[in-house]
């Protein structure tokens, strides 16, 4: 059956106009990447104070909320499932300050890495409950091109955040950065509880059984094409994520250091170029076809900058341009395959919209996670790692892609 012809369930009487609801689904969704972004000017200080003989170690602040975020998911998308999507954004939104909270007092990398890891467990229901809030109203291309739009503004909100991380930690350290994420947590909260009416009625809800549970996951697992579009999802998110974990070291081989925030900024508006193309013509194009064009363009981009790295060619500050040019194309794949992808691989699980996120996210997440922890730490001073990383996630990604059924 075509993406075309699927259709969504009924919506509640009153729904949010497009633009609002746009918006608010991506600060929610934000709230992931803004406690990502906004700590990379923080890793260098945390290094020092925290783990001096090991600087590399402090890249374990962002792997551990990932981390966190991926065994999050487990539970997201289930306890939405059961207890409405509203809820659910509550309680996520509650362990997430909470663990802010405990980075705020932490005092040494052990603690400081556990209320990352509860942080990154809360911030699964922001994550995951907007995908199953937008299947609860759109499906298809219709949904693909509404997340393509979330996706926009998911980009261009952390654009800012290295440069608000950089402010609050010039002046108050960086245990004040936690502080701006309980204000995150806090506004995306107060917004979905004073405008956004539940979409998932009592009589479609999924009671929180282990045996309804388990019976949800296998029917999700069963469906090829979503084990498919999952791993596709973790090689992706796997190649994007050891990029950005390694981005301020990087940048700083090239002579880029207290201009870091805005050259990051720079670089996640251009990037959003993605989204726009995707919103546009995923409509005429189809998903599908979007994301096997996009991973074959990086697989181009990313076997030209190694020949240029193995070379020698990318060395010193003055080859800045290549580096930034590259990173660039690997942040624009997010917008070209990530809202894409999730949509494929719920289109034929409406009827369990909450679990299918949950899983997808879950096992992408995780992979991505074991991706990009071995090659942050891999990181010598070149772009070596990150190059041969992107290069084999992109076309294992593509082959992935040609075994998926031709439907969308």
């Amino acid at each position: 059956m075509s993406d075309m012809t699927q259709t969504a369930p009924a919506a509640p009487q009153r729904r949010l106009s497009l633009p609002e609801f746009t918006a608010m689904l991506a600060t929610l969704t934000a709230t992931v990447a803004f406690s990502i972004d906004a700590m990379l000017p923080a890793l260098p200080q945390i290094a020092a104070e925290l783990s001096p003989d090991d600087i590399n170690r402090a890249q374990l602040v962002l792997t551990s909320f990932v981390l966190g975020m991926g065994l999050g998911t487990f539970f997201a998308g289930p306890v939405s499932d059961a207890i409405g999507r509203r809820r659910t954004i509550f309680l996520g939104g509650a362990i997430y300050i909470l663990g802010a909270l405990g980075a705020l007092v932490s005092n040494n990398l052990e603690v400081l890495l556990a209320a990352r890891f509860i942080q990154g467990f809360g911030a699964a229901g922001p994550r995951i409950v907007p995908m199953a809030l937008v299947r609860d109203l759109y499906a298809g291309r219709e949904m693909a091109k509404i997340t393509s739009f979330i996706m926009m503004l998911f980009i261009l909100i952390p654009a800012l955040a290295p440069s608000i991380g950089g402010v609050i930690i010039g002046f108050t350290g960086w245990h004040g950065v936690f502080a701006a994420f309980v204000l995150f947590g806090l506004i995306g909260m107060t917004w979905v509880g004073l405008r956004q009416p539940e979409t998932l009625s009592p009589d479609r809800r999924r009671p929180l059984r282990v045996g309804a549970l388990v019976a949800g996951a296998r029917e999700v697992l069963s469906d090829r094409n979503v084990r498919l579009y999952a791993a596709v999802m973790a090689l992706g998110f796997g190649q994007m994520f050891a990029l950005l974990s390694s981005s301020q070291q990087l940048f700083a081989v090239f002579g880029v250091t207290d201009s870091f925030p805005h050259w990051f900024a720079a670089m996640a508006i251009l990037a959003g170029s993605g989204t726009v193309f995707n919103a546009r013509f995923v409509m005429r194009l189809g998903m599908r076809k979007i994301v096997k064009a996009a991973y074959i363009a990086q697989i181009a981009v990313s076997a030209v900058m190694l020949v240029l790295v193995l070379s020698g060619a990318v060395a010193g500050p003055g080859d800045f341009a290549l580096i930034f040019v590259y990173t660039i194309s690997v942040f624009a794949m997010a917008g070209l395959t990530f809202g894409n992808l999730n949509a494929l691989a719920m289109q034929k699980m409406g009827h369990l919209a909450g679990m299918t996120a949950s899983v997808v996210t879950a096992l992408s997440t995780v992979g991505a996670v074991i991706i990009a922890a071995p090659v942050g730490l891999a990181f010598n001073g070149t772009a070596l790692p990150i190059v041969v990383a992107t290069l084999v996630c992109s076309t294992l990604a593509w082959a992935l892609m040609r075994c998926t059924d031709d439907i969308a």
